[in-house]
C-alpha cells in the first residue's frame, strides 16, 4: 500500500523526538500500518543546525511553513511551533489545502480546538491533539474511547512536570522556590521565563481540553479559576507532613449539582492517595466515573521522546483513515458537538482548609483570627506551631472544618487587614481522598 508523507513544521525539542522515532522506528511502524510513512517536508527557522536523520531520506527543508503546507506530496501537516498566532495559521491553511493535522499545541487546541475540527470536518480531514496534554501519556484516547462508555463526575490532575519537580525539590530539601527554580532552569525543567508553568497557565491550557473531552463542554481556559505555586514554602510541607499531607499543584474539574467546576492550584492532599506519590517531571490523571469507578494514569508529561511518541501514534492513527477511510470519525473531542460552558464560580465549592499565617509575634493573635473565622461561620480543626526562634517572622497554621470558598475569602480579607501580618495568610484546599 502506498505510504503517507508527512510535513513537519517546527523541529525544535519535540520536532527532533517526532523525527527520531520515524527515523529509527520505521520497520515497526510499517509493520503496524501495513504501509510506511514518510517525511516529505520540514520547515524551522534554524534547520542547518538540526541533526536531521539520515535514514529519513531525502526531504524538502524550508523556512516558510507555506511551502509545507502547499506541497501536494505532503497528506499531513505536523504543528510543532507553538503560540496561537502563527500556530493557528499553518493548521488552518492545512486544512484548506485538504492536508490532516497533528498538533502538540495546548495553547491552540484549548482556545480554538472545537471551531478548528469543524473546519477539518468541513474539509473532510481529520485531527490529532493527543501529544497536546501530558506528554506520553494517551489521557485523550482513554477519554475519547477507552472510558466513553462511562459519565466521568470528576478528575484530578497533575498537569505541569516543572510544578511537580519543583513542589517535590522543595519537599525533599527544604529548599526555597526561588532556589528550587534556578536550578529547574539550570536542568532544562524550567523556562527563563517561567510565567505559563509556575502560575499555573499551561496546567490551565491542559484541563481545558481534558475538561471538554470529559464533561462535552466548551472551554474557556480565563474561566478556569487559577493560581500558581510562587508562594508555597518549605515550612508549608513540614506542616503538612504532620498531617500526613503533601503539597501538590492540582487541575480538578468536578460535576457538582450546580454545574461543572473547574480549578489549578496548590493544594494538601493526603499521602494515601495516589497522587501523592507522583513525584519530579511526572504527570499524572486521575478520573472518577459514575459506573467504572476510580481509573489513573500516569506517565512522563514532556520531553521529546514521551511526547514524540504521542505525535507519532496520532499521525498513525489519521494515516490509516487516509489509506483506509473511516465512516464514523470520533471527534477528538470526544462529542459531536460541544456544549457552551456556563462557568460556575469556585467559591461554591465547600472544603477544608489549610491556613498559613506568617506573623510579628504578640500575645492574642490566635484569638483574633479565630473571631474572624467565626464571625464568618468557620469552625477551626487545629493549630499547628513549629519551634521557631525568630519572633518578627512566625508561621504557624490553622485549619478548619468544611466551609464554602466564599466565607473563607471573607474571612481572609479582612484578616489582611490586621497589622501583625508579615504577608497575606496564604491559602490551600486540603482534599483527603479527592
Amino acid at each position: 500500500m502506498q505510504q503517507v508523507n508527512v510535513g513537519i513544521v517546527g523541529v525544535g525539542t519535540i520536532g527532533m523526538g517526532t523525527l527520531t522515532i520515524l527515523a529509527e522506528n520505521a520497520e515497526q511502524i510499517a509493520t503496524k500500518l501495513g504501509f510506511s510513512l514518510g517525511v516529505k517536508a520540514l520547515c524551522d527557522l534554524a534547520l542547518e543546525t538540526r541533526p536531521i536523520p539520515a535514514a529519513l531520506g531525502p526531504v524538502q527543508k524550508t523556512s516558510d511553513w507555506r511551502e509545507v503546507v502547499t506541497n501536494p506530496e505532503v497528506d499531513i501537516v505536523v504543528e510543532l511551533i507553538g503560540g496561537t498566532h502563527v500556530a493557528r495559521e499553518v493548521v488552518e491553511a492545512a486544512i484548506r489545502n485538504g492536508k490532516s493535522v497533528v498538533t502538540a499545541n495546548k495553547e491552540l487546541m484549548a482556545l480554538y480546538g472545537s471551531d478548528i475540527w469543524d473546519r477539518a470536518i468541513g474539509q473532510g480531514v481529520n485531527l490529532g491533539i493527543e501529544a497536546s496534554v501530558a506528554g506520553g501519556i494517551p489521557i485523550l484516547a482513554v477519554l475519547r474511547e477507552g472510558i466513553a462508555g462511562d459519565r466521568v463526575t470528576a478528575l484530578f490532575g497533575i498537569l505541569n512536570g516543572t510544578c511537580n519537580y519543583i513542589l517535590t525539590e522543595i519537599e525533599k530539601h527544604n529548599t526555597p522556590f526561588d532556589i528550587v527554580l534556578m536550578e529547574a532552569q539550570r536542568l532544562g525543567y524550567a523556562e527563563a521565563d517561567p510565567t505559563l508553568d509556575v502560575d499555573g497557565f499551561d496546567a490551565r491550557s491542559k484541563l481545558a481540553i481534558l475538561a471538554a473531552l470529559a464533561f462535552g463542554e466548551r472551554i474557556t481556559p480565563s474561566d478556569i479559576y487559577t493560581e500558581g505555586i510562587r508562594r508555597v514554602l518549605p515550612v508549608d510541607f513540614l506542616y503538612a507532613h504532620q498531617m500526613d499531607y503533601t503539597v501538590r499543584l492540582i487541575a480538578a474539574a468536578r460535576q457538582t449539582p450546580a454545574g461543572l467546576v473547574l480549578s489549578v492550584r496548590p493544594s494538601l492532599i493526603s499521602n494515601r492517595t495516589i497522587l501523592a506519590g507522583v513525584r519530579g517531571s511526572y504527570n499524572a490523571i486521575w478520573v472518577r466515573g459514575l459506573y467504572g469507578e476510580d481509573t489513573f494514569y500516569y506517565g512522563r508529561g514532556a520531553g521529546a521522546r514521551p511526547t514524540g511518541v504521542a505525535v507519532v501514534s496520532d499521525l498513525m492513527r489519521v494515516a490509516r483513515e487516509i489509506r483506509s477511510g473511516s465512516p464514523a470519525r470520533v471527534s477528538p473531542f470526544a462529542h459531536e458537538r460541544l456544549g457552551e460552558y456556563e462557568p460556575i464560580p469556585i467559591t461554591r465549592l465547600k472544603s477544608a482548609y489549610y491556613l498559613r499565617f506568617r506573623v510579628e509575634d504578640r500575645p492574642g493573635i490566635i484569638a483574633r483570627l479565630a473571631a474572624v473565622l467565626a464571625d464568618k461561620g468557620i469552625s477551626l480543626d487545629a493549630v499547628l506551631q513549629l519551634p521557631e526562634e525568630n519572633w518578627r517572622d512566625l508561621p504557624f497554621v490553622i485549619t478548619t472544618q468544611p466551609t464554602t470558598e466564599e466565607s473563607l475569602r471573607a474571612a481572609l480579607a479582612e484578616m489582611a487587614t490586621h497589622d501583625y501580618l508579615i504577608e497575606t495568610p496564604f491559602a490551600m484546599p486540603m482534599e483527603g481522598r479527592l
